[in-house]
């Protein structure tokens, strides 16, 4: 990682992580996807990952705008949350399908929180530089991230929560 000596040092380096995170979840869920036995939980991880892929590109616009280098820097917070993930839904999943498609429901949910953690840091980071337009497009990013949290939790409190509790 660069040295961070000012706030916009510190903007850049934030949206390189951010990149690496959404990279990371983007694979973990393609994996993941896969397993899910509820339709409209297939349906929803396939939206996220195309929001991801959105979201992604406009990191990349973001760092290409401040004059830096297009790259991504290994974000080990993301790479935690994944590695939990994969572990509990590929290697030592629940065999019953709806407990299965509610553990995969909060996998993603840690990994979308940490998402909205930070792409509203970097909004944030762009306001006192008055990146007015970075941060409305990154303010964008986090009501999409929380809307589709609320999907996520709107299927599980309707659906899937109760299909495995009857089991």
């Amino acid at each position: 990682m660069a040295t961070l000596s000012s706030l916009s040092d510190l903007y850049i380096s934030e949206l390189k992580d951010l990149w690496s995170a959404n990279d990371q979840m983007a694979k973990a869920l393609k994996k993941i996807a896969p397993q899910a036995t509820n339709a409209k939980l297939t349906q929803l991880l396939g939206e996220a990952q195309t929001g991801i892929a959105d979201h992604t590109n406009l990191l990349k616009t973001l760092i290409a705008n401040q004059g830096e280098e297009v790259s991504k820097e290994h974000c080990k917070g993301m790479e935690g949350l994944v590695s939990e993930a994969l572990k509990h839904v590929l290697e030592d999943p629940p065999q019953n399908g709806p407990v299965l498609d509610a553990l995969i429901i909060a996998q993603y949910q840690r990994m979308t929180h940490y998402g909205i953690t930070g792409f509203g840091t970097v909004a944030a980071f762009a306001n006192a530089p008055e990146l007015d337009d970075d941060s409305q497009q990154l303010k964008d990013a986090v009501d999409d991230l929380y809307d589709a949290d609320e999907l996520m939790t709107e299927l599980a409190e309707a659906a899937v929560n109760r299909e495995a509790a009857e089991e």
